[in-house]
């Protein structure tokens, strides 16, 4: 039987560890911490979805090294929290484990294997010293892409808020490989849409300017997506920003199959969402606006690009959070 990890038990990595361990088609564990473990241990994983609610009992440990090499790691950290967690995940990666690291901002990996002139080009502002790129291989790592709206009611507890949750993976050099197959066919079977992307570079950025775009302005705006349509003048401000971050990636070759306007139209369709870093924000957790930052810059001087309204908003969220955490801190 498969074994799959899931390192980190908050929204994302609850659900997909709950689905898993429902379905029983594989051994799945949870690496986490604090509260979150000791609910997972106590009453086990509970997700709230539009179609079902159900709890499961759950392995979780804030130690990896009990689990042992595994088939399958899924990374469900934020892009920050990554580089400190590496020694810790050691453990759980072998000659043949996949892992799938997050892509909340472009991952250390993107241009591994990549047609042109950027091929294999690695990332220093986003990887220093490579240290990711020499932990988790990019020869061990599978694309994804988490299109799940979720959020964490309380530790142990996540509810599904946005469309049914779906999770392409997809090979870097676009082929069909059986560790691909076999992942998706077991996402698919326990409950969350996957299926093979054989443009996974692309679906990757995709996710990317979605998140960079409506994450700021959530940041900014304390709306949810349904305000921020209702204001009128908002999503015009998330389109341009899109169109700015598009031109970044046909500068480096990437091809976008949808336009901004099908993609803020998907993304509208869950109205009573709250983008994941407003979540972060009233919870008085850090900010993902680092990593997407560092992310926007690093394709843009590569492409040659400017990227003036993304700039602006970026600028003007990280004072919010910086006035936010200032104020918390002193209340």
């Amino acid at each position: 039987m498969l074994r799959v990890c899931i390192f980190g038990g908050g929204a994302i990595g609850g659900h997909i560890a709950a689905h898993l361990a429902r379905a029983g088609l594989c051994e799945v564990s949870v690496v986490a911490r604090g509260q979150v473990l000791d609910a997972i241990r106590s009453r086990g994983l509970r997700v709230e979805t539009p179609e079902a609610d159900f709890t499961v009992p759950v392995r979780a440990t804030d130690d990896p090294s009990e689990l042992g090499e595994q088939d399958y790691v899924f990374l469900t950290l934020k892009a920050h929290q990554v580089d400190a967690a590496l020694d810790r995940i050691k453990p759980l990666i072998g000659p043949h484990t996949v892992v799938l690291p997050p892509t909340t901002g472009i991952p250390y990996y993107f241009f591994h294997g990549a047609d042109g002139a950027f091929r294999d080009r690695r990332l220093p502002r986003l990887d220093p010293g490579g240290r990711q790129w020499s932990a988790i291989p990019p020869a061990q790592v599978l694309g994804c892409v988490y299109w799940i709206g979720a959020h964490s009611i309380e530790p142990g507890v996540v509810a599904q808020d946005g469309p049914k949750a779906g999770v392409p993976i997809g090979e870097l050099d676009g082929s069909r490989s059986a560790r691909a197959e076999k992942l998706a066919e077991l996402l698919s079977a326990s409950g969350i849409a996957s299926r093979l992307n054989d443009d996974i570079r692309a679906a990757i950025w995709v996710k990317f300017v979605n998140s960079l775009c409506w994450n700021p302005i959530a940041v900014l705006t304390l709306a949810t997506l349904g305000q921020m349509d209702r204001a009128g003048d908002v999503v015009p401000i998330v389109e341009r920003m899109m169109e700015e971050a598009d031109l970044v990636a046909s500068t480096l070759g990437l091809r976008i199959p949808q336009a901004p306007g099908k993609r803020i139209a998907m993304t509208l369709s869950a109205a009573n969402h709250k983008m994941s870093m407003l979540q972060d924000l009233e919870q008085g957790r850090p900010l993902e606006l680092g990593a997407l930052e560092e992310s926007i810059k690093a394709m843009s001087e590569l492409a040659g690009v400017e990227t003036p309204t993304l700039d602006q908003v970026l600028a003007l969220a990280k004072l919010r959070a910086q006035a936010m955490s200032s104020t918390s801190a002193h209340a």
